[in-house]
């Protein structure tokens, strides 16, 4: 008997350690969508803006648009898109939101689409949690947490892809 009890409880210090691990992927479910891993960088003092990067998968048979969202730390939060046009990168805006078709995955990453949190009322600290909101045109608001990473870092489990 002692020994089952020993073995259910260093199971569980074991599968908490591996859910909490530093770069541990977290993920989120809003009726059909999935957002994995949001995250984003540290910022040095002073800096005035952060990207935030996650993915959005839409399992449903209709379309939704990411069109909005909140990060506490941030007077504006905004989406955008970066593209290449005629040798030049260019980042704008996406006033009307982002589109995530039925069956698709959206990646927010660098130099691709992101979340732009502007008028940063603080540095955010490498290993910690911000929460934060995404709205979207069907599927309501759900409230997530970003995983801050090293400055010009990725998260752990994207390293090298």
């Amino acid at each position: 008997m002692k020994r089952g009890f020993l073995f259910a409880a260093l199971f569980a210090v074991v599968a908490s350690l591996a859910i909490t691990r530093p770069g541990a992927a977290h993920g989120y479910k809003l009726g059909t969508l999935e957002i994995d891993h949001p995250w984003t960088r540290a910022t040095p003092k002073g800096a005035p803006v952060a990207g935030g990067y996650l993915k959005i998968t839409n399992k449903g048979a209709a379309p939704d648009r990411l069109i909005g969202g909140s990060f506490p730390g941030a007077g504006r939060f905004e989406i955008h898109e970066m593209k290449l046009n005629d040798g030049v990168m260019q980042m704008r805006p996406l006033s009307g939101g982002l589109v995530i078709k039925p069956g698709e995955t959206v990646e927010f990453k660098p130099g691709s689409f992101h979340l732009m949190f502007l008028e940063l009322k603080a540095p955010l600290e490498q290993g910690t949690m911000v929460k934060g909101t995404l709205s979207f045109e069907k599927a309501g608001t759900i409230e997530v947490e970003y995983k801050v990473e090293a400055i010009g870092g990725a998260p752990a489990e994207h390293h090298g892809h």
